[in-house]
C-alpha cells in the first residue's frame, strides 16, 4: 500500500524535475543524454561493482565488530537488494532498514544488526564530508560562492563555525571516556585505535568510487571539463541524495547540480544532465538487486505451495 507520504516524495522529484526542465535548456539536456557513449557506460557499470563489494565487506566487518557476523554472499546480495530498493521506493533508505530486519531476524542479532548498518552508513557520510571540505579547498569558483553567499553575515557563521569546532575537539579528546551502550557500540565499530582506520579507507574507496561513477557519467555524455574542476563539485551533489525528500535522491540532486554548477560559474544544464545521467546509472548498477528480490519472492512461493499440500491419509 502507497502512503500518502510516499505519494509527496514521488510527486516532490517529479515536480523538481519539471521545474528544472521548463527553466533550463532541456532539450539540450535531453540531446546530451541520448547522445551517451557505450564505452563509458560500460565503464561506469563495471565500477559498479567493486563498489558494492567494498560496501558490502564495510558492513560485514562493522557487524562483525558488534557480534552480528554476516557471510559474504549473504552480504554481498543483501547490499544489493538494498540498492536496489533505495532505488524505487521512497526515502532512500528503505534498502537499508530491510537488509537490517533481515539481518536482525536471521542471525537474532537484534540491535546490533540495526546498529551496524546505521554505523557503516555514518562512516561513509562523514568521508563524503571530508571530500566535500576537500572540494571546496580545492575549487576557487566554490569558495567565492561561499563568500558571496555569506556576505555581510560572516561574523555569525565564523562565530557557528569556531564553536563547532570546539564542540568536535572536545568530542574527541573525550571518546575514550565515552559511556553507556552507546558509547561502547561506537568504541567497538568506528573509534577505536584499531578500527578507525579501517572504517576510514573502506569507505575512501567506497566515495571514491561515487565520485569516479558520476566522472565517467560526465565524459558518457561528452563533458570535457578538466577532471580537477569537476571533481570538487561532485561530493556536494551526492550529499544532496542523502537527503531524504524524494525517492533516491531524484529532482534534490539535478536542483543542487544545476546550482552547485551556476556557483562555479558553469552551465546548469550541463550539470543537471551528468545528475540525470548519474541518476540512471545508478538504478541500473542496481538491477542484480532486483533479480535477488525476484528470486527471493519466487523462493517464498515455491516453500508456500509445498507446505500447503495434503499428506496421503492412512
Amino acid at each position: 500500500m502507497i502512503t500518502g507520504r510516499a505519494v509527496r516524495r514521488y510527486a516532490l522529484g517529479a515536480a523538481l524535475l519539471i521545474g528544472l526542465a521548463l527553466t533550463l535548456d532541456s532539450a539540450a539536456i535531453g540531446a546530451a543524454i541520448a547522445s551517451a557513449s557505450p564505452g563509458w557506460l560500460i565503464a561506469a557499470l563495471l565500477l559498479s561493482v567493486p563498489q558494492v563489494a567494498l560496501s558490502a565487506w564495510r558492513w560485514r566487518y562493522t557487524a562483525a565488530r558488534l557480534g552480528a557476523p554476516l557471510g559474504r554472499r549473504q552480504a554481498y546480495a543483501e547490499y544489493y537488494l538494498a540498492t536496489f530498493l533505495n532505488q524505487v521506493l521512497p526515502g532512500g533508505v528503505a534498502g537499508d532498514a530491510a537488509r537490517a530486519w533481515r539481518h536482525a531476524r536471521e542471525s537474532d542479532a537484534g540491535h546490533a544488526a540495526w546498529q551496524a548498518v546505521v554505523i557503516e552508513r555514518a562512516s561513509g557520510q562523514f568521508v563524503l564530508l571530508l571530500c566535500a571540505l576537500a572540494g571546496l579547498a580545492a575549487s576557487a569558483p566554490l569558495q567565492f560562492a561561499l563568500v558571496r553567499a555569506v556576505d555581510g553575515r560572516a561574523g555569525w557563521i565564523i562565530a557557528a563555525l569556531l564553536s563547532a569546532a570546539v564542540a568536535v575537539a572536545v568530542l574527541l579528546r573525550r571518546r575514550a571516556q565515552l559511556s553507556g551502550r552507546i558509547g561502547a557500540v561506537l568504541r567497538r565499530s568506528l573509534l577505536a585505535r584499531e578500527v578507525w582506520p579501517v572504517q576510514l579507507v573502506a569507505s575512501a574507496g567506497v566515495v571514491l568510487s561515487y565520485i569516479t561513477v558520476y566522472i565517467c557519467c560526465a565524459r558518457m555524455i561528452g563533458v570535457t571539463l578538466p577532471t580537477a574542476e569537476l571533481w570538487p563539485l561532485l561530493p556536494w551533489v551526492l550529499f544532496a541524495m542523502a537527503i531524504p525528500l524524494s525517492v533516491a535522491g531524484w529532482g534534490v540532486r539535478e536542483g543542487a547540480a544545476a546550482l552547485i554548477w551556476a556557483a562555479a560559474g558553469l552551465d546548469p544544464a550541463q550539470g543537471v544532465a551528468i545528475s540525470v545521467t548519474y541518476g540512471l546509472v545508478v538504478l541500473l548498477s542496481s538491477l542484480p538487486g532486483a533479480w535477488m528480490l525476484l528470486r527471493q519472492r519466487t523462493r517464498i512461493g515455491s516453500n508456500s505451495r509445498s507446505n500447503n499440500v495434503s499428506l496421503p491419509q492412512a
